[in-house]
């Protein structure tokens, strides 16, 4: 091997291990995109780097030929390409929630990565990764203890079945009294008589979701309680 395909080699190495933290991130929690595509992402993505490059200076290099030459056509097309993947881990469930938006962030942040090894920029890309996962791992929790309300709180969607109308009002107003930040609520009504609340709700993160149940599934008039977890 000549000392040009050791520094090529190099690259395709340093791009493997970065693309291999950001993957091993997004494994541990079980996401859809995880280890061995993030890994496959950051190395392909330096490798046509590497040849957009490197084609590039040789047809310019040409004694038959002068042919001017974008460097880094082939990476532009990588950033653009690669959202067809970002766009297949984005859902949206029936509750309006949307998930999916960080994992298909970072799937576009190691095609980057891999394009900034590729270009010779090591320094860049490891920070790029160390930022990648104070931001992803570190920030938000550290958010939920300083930062405002909203950030210390998480969603639940809860839907209660009251026996009589009578118990609607008393319901409403506990949500008030442990304060709740009421986002949307909708009541509808069932057969024999009975309604259905419809609630998402921000509650401290604190709290434990069997609590709310329990709170909820004791109160007078209600005949069955369902949360889900939206975060």
């Amino acid at each position: 091997m000549t000392e040009f395909d050791l520094e090529i080699l190099g690259k395709l190495v340093i791009a493997a291990v970065l693309g291999l933290i950001i993957g091993l991130e997004r494994e541990m929690k079980h996401k859809p995109v995880g280890l061995k595509t993030c890994l496959i992402i950051s190395i392909v993505s330096c490798l046509l780097t590497v040849v957009s490059i490197e084609s590039a200076y040789k047809a310019a290099g040409s004694e038959d030929v002068n042919i001017t030459m974008d460097p880094l056509r082939l990476a532009a097309q990588i950033v653009s390409g690669i959202g067809f993947l970002g766009a297949g881990v984005i859902l949206r469930r029936g509750n309006d929630k949307i998930s999916g938006l960080t994992t298909a962030a970072i799937i576009w942040g190691a095609a980057g990565i891999g394009i900034a090894v590729g270009a010779n920029f090591y320094f860049e890309a490891i920070a790029g990764v160390i930022l990648f996962i104070i931001s992803v791992e570190f920030l938000p929790e550290l958010m939920t203890r300083i930062g405002p309300k909203a950030l210390r709180e998480k969603d639940i969607s809860l839907e209660i079945t009251v026996s009589e109308n009578r118990f609607l009002e008393q319901i409403i107003d506990s949500l008030k009294k442990n304060r709740f930040s009421i986002q949307r609520i909708r009541i509808r009504d069932l057969k024999e008589g009975k309604h259905l609340i419809s609630l998402k709700i921000g509650i401290s993160r604190e709290l434990k979701i069997t609590e709310v149940y329990h709170m909820f599934s004791a109160m007078p008039g209600v005949e069955l309680v369902e949360i889900e977890s939206m975060q």
